[in-house]
């Protein structure tokens, strides 16, 4: 069975994306046969931006599977959270599609890399949030977070959601591309690793350097 984990960052623009990427191609590079997926995709009309990078990442070009429309299962053009966008586009956001999707892919792959939209509380509707997804469908979260100021709140407090909703934590991916004061990105980083280490010892943390792409 497929191994299907869902990648959420801190904020919006946490690196999920570049994170995504460097993931599966660390994966592909252990032989295992790995898809990513963009959960919801906003800003664009009939493609992902985020797909294409992943693919420039991996450096796989695109997929049958993209062109299947798997990968990117819904995409809606304004550049907003999934209900604004939705609701701006005059469609609604039906979660079976990436379902299914998704079932199709893990028949397929060995992993599934599911990048989320923006952080885990980002609304899908007024009373559903992305985190939500993760808990009826049991998907283990990968974490993005990096050393911008404010990124020490932002982990913790989406450390403790994934707490207190009973989710595995598979990993915490520190995007290093933030890494511009060296003191800053020092002790951001140990600190992150402390909190890891006293409240979710098993999970790995992986540096994600920076890619030639």
């Amino acid at each position: 069975m497929a191994e299907i984990i869902f990648i959420s960052g801190i904020d919006t623009d946490a690196g999920k994306s570049y994170a995504t990427g460097f993931l599966a191609r660390l994966l592909a590079e252990e032989g295992k046969k790995v898809v990513t997926q963009k959960f919801i995709q906003t800003g664009n009309t009939g493609f992902s931006e985020d797909i294409e990078l992943h693919r420039l990442l991996t450096a796989t070009g695109p997929l049958e599977a993209d062109r299947a429309g798997l990968t990117a299962p819904i995409i809606l053009s304004y550049p907003a959270s999934a209900q604004l966008a939705a609701r701006l586009d005059g469609v609604e956001i039906d979660l079976s599609l990436i379902d299914n999707a998704t079932a199709r892919l893990a028949e397929e792959f060995d992993t599934v890399l599911i990048e989320g939209a923006g952080g885990l509380m980002v609304p899908i509707t007024d009373d559903f949030f992305a985190i939500d997804y993760c808990v009826t469908r049991r998907l283990p979260v990968a974490l993005v977070t990096n050393s911008r100021l404010g990124s020490i709140n932002h982990t913790i407090l989406s450390l403790e959601a994934i707490k207190s909703r009973g989710l595995k934590l598979h990993s915490v991916l520190y995007n290093t591309y933030f890494d511009k004061d060296p003191v800053i990105s020092a002790d951001t980083r140990a600190f992150i690793e402390r909190y890891v280490r006293r409240h979710f010892p098993e999970t790995p943390i992986l540096d994600i350097p920076s890619i030639n792409i």
